[in-house]
């Protein structure tokens, strides 16, 4: 199934067809806080309302010219500006891809720093999402060199790459806050951990490493098994929930997020946005079998 998923979300007739057909929007909405800006900020919102911080991505990934890039890089200053004014508590989660990874390495690194310079004055933080591994190298290296010249950024480490416990090494000896996830693209099996068990048990080496040396760590998970197993080692060493926090997607596990606002603890939700919402909508998809069988139900409900 979740390998259909992901050929599906390769096929740009389907992904052009889906992104302007209103017949999905009611279904995307689960996942995907709406088309614009204002969208974005009404669940941030309410979502601040409830308790729970966000950070705010607008949807677009692969852009083709620079001028798209550039496009991607005024649409998150607009947001940052939104957010400033709006004294939200917001960062921003970016792809450089959407800025122009795959174009330039120059121009991307340029239209990163203006955002990352951007969040650092109002206060707030760049989140720099994790793509695929053709990646990683490229977007680690963006990472430090804005953390060396501002300090407002977070990186994403994946889970079920064999490399990442080396990369956690050398981005806490230099003070770089990490958000850790399992790893949403598919990988091969000589980079990765293949089976859930392997990345399970990765994940939760990584996470006591980030509470034991880390800079405020973010742990991006919604199984209960790895939160309950991280509120265990938080309380064992006695470590302030000032001291990190948790981190959900938009629309999945709503009852566990109330259930660890409630218990004291920080949460960030990231809250997508956009027009570009196909590859996003279907790396969810595959991630979780709950998500797809909402889909099936509300198609049924019609």
């Amino acid at each position: 199934m979740r390998g259909s998923l992901l050929y599906l979300s390769r096929q740009s007739w389907l992904r052009r067809w889906m992104e302007t057909s209103s017949f999905f929007r009611p279904l995307t909405s689960r996942f995907v806080a709406g088309l614009t800006l204002d969208d974005g900020l009404r669940v941030c919102g309410k979502l601040q309302a409830e308790g729970i911080m966000a950070s705010l991505d607008h949807l677009g990934e692969n852009v083709k010219s620079l001028a798209e890039a550039d496009a991607s890089r005024e649409a998150y200053l607009k947001a940052l500006q939104r957010i400033e004014a709006g004294s939200y508590p917001v960062t921003v989660s970016i792809k450089l891809t959407a800025l122009g990874l795959d174009i330039s390495q120059q121009a991307c690194l340029e239209n990163t720093e203006a955002l990352v310079r951007k969040a650092g004055e109002i206060g707030s933080r760049i989140e720099m999402d994790m793509e695929g591994s053709a990646y990683t190298d490229r977007t680690l290296a963006i990472v430090r060199e804005m953390h060396r010249k501002y300090g407002s950024v977070r990186a994403v480490i994946q889970a079920y790459l064999y490399r990442s416990a080396a990369d956690i090494d050398k981005l806490c000896a230099l003070g770089v806050p990490i958000r850790l996830c399992k790893g949403a693209y598919k990988e091969p099996p000589d980079i990765s951990f293949a089976s859930k068990r392997d990345v399970d048990a990765n994940y939760l080496k990584l996470m006591r490493a980030l509470f034991d040396r880390g800079s405020y760590p973010a742990i991006a998970s919604h199984d209960e098994a790895i939160l309950n197993e991280a509120i265990r080692h938080v309380r064992e060493k006695k470590i302030g929930p000032e001291h990190f926090e948790f981190q959900m997607l938009y629309g999945v596990r709503r009852i566990l997020q109330k259930r660890l606002v409630s218990e004291g603890y920080r949460l960030r939700v990231y809250v997508p946005y956009g027009t570009a919402w196909y590859p996003y909508f279907m790396r969810r998809l595959a991630e979780r079998p709950a998500n797809l069988m909402f889909l099936v139900r509300s198609l049924m409900r019609g």
